[in-house]
């Protein structure tokens, strides 16, 4: 998934997409006339909060009459594929856009230059996933809390706590997509993978400060994280206070 803002002086023109993409409007566009798939232009008022999604292939014509700002969010065929969801099979929607899709655009955005990691891997999951549920709503699940297929992943994760989890390697261990990974854990253990790794590698870590005279420092490398200020973090987030005041207690 790519992400990222655009500053375009007034006017517009045609444009092609060549994958699924999400614009939202940075500030307001009275005027913004647009078509899609045809010659025939329309006007469609936009305000800073609304935008666009359309499919793979589309292609048209945008014009504005002021400097435009938005975000856009291009969704990748392979992350679609993986939340299960046909990047064809669904109408352009141009205007207001659900509340929810708005933060994960904007976030989305917030974390372009940022190095891949579990967290980004998840948050681009969020993203075409909830994207794919309002555009095609998907059915429960059925997998439980004993599935054998999930349990091989917990065991994955406490075996590696230390390491470099990602969800590719969870799901894999699964035997499920990325996408159906991340929804069979959170419908069975009622959190996120993400939230999980972070949940024990916490606790993990009280036991080592507990028990042991190592530093802090060899502490988040022991549980998993090569910053030590982003385990402060997490530590105090999870705890209430530092591993150093942990340890004092």
């Amino acid at each position: 998934m790519t992400a990222g803002r655009l500053d375009l002086p007034a006017g517009g023109g045609a444009f092609a997409i060549s994958r699924l993409a999400i614009g939202l409007f940075l500030v307001d566009q009275d005027q913004h006339r647009i078509a899609v798939g045809s010659d025939r232009k329309r006007i469609v008022p936009l305000r800073a909060g609304d935008g666009w999604i359309l499919p793979a292939g589309s292609s048209g014509t945008c014009e504005y009459d002021d400097a435009l700002s938005f975000l856009r969010v291009d969704l990748s065929d392979d992350l679609l594929d993986d939340v299960g969801f046909d990047k064809a099979d669904f109408d352009p929607v141009v205007g207001s856009l659900d509340p929810l899709l708005v933060q994960f655009v904007r976030h989305a955005a917030s974390l372009r230059d940022a190095p891949q990691s579990l967290y980004r891997d998840t948050m681009n999951l969020a993203v075409a996933a909830h994207l794919a549920q309002l555009l095609s709503p998907a059915p429960p699940l059925s997998v439980g809390i004993g599935d054998r297929r999930l349990r091989r992943a917990l065991v994955y994760i406490h075996d590696n706590l230390a390491e470099d989890l990602s969800l590719n390697d969870m799901a894999s261990e699964a035997a499920m997509s990325r996408f159906h990974f991340v929804r069979a854990f959170a419908a069975a253990f009622g959190t996120s993978p993400l939230q999980y790794v972070i949940r024990e590698r916490m606790e993990h870590a009280k036991v080592l400060l507990r028990t042991t005279s190592v530093p802090v420092a060899t502490v988040a490398i022991r549980v998993g994280y090569d910053d030590v200020s982003r385990f402060g973090r997490h530590f105090r987030r999870s705890t209430g206070i530092t591993p150093a005041a942990f340890r004092r207690r």
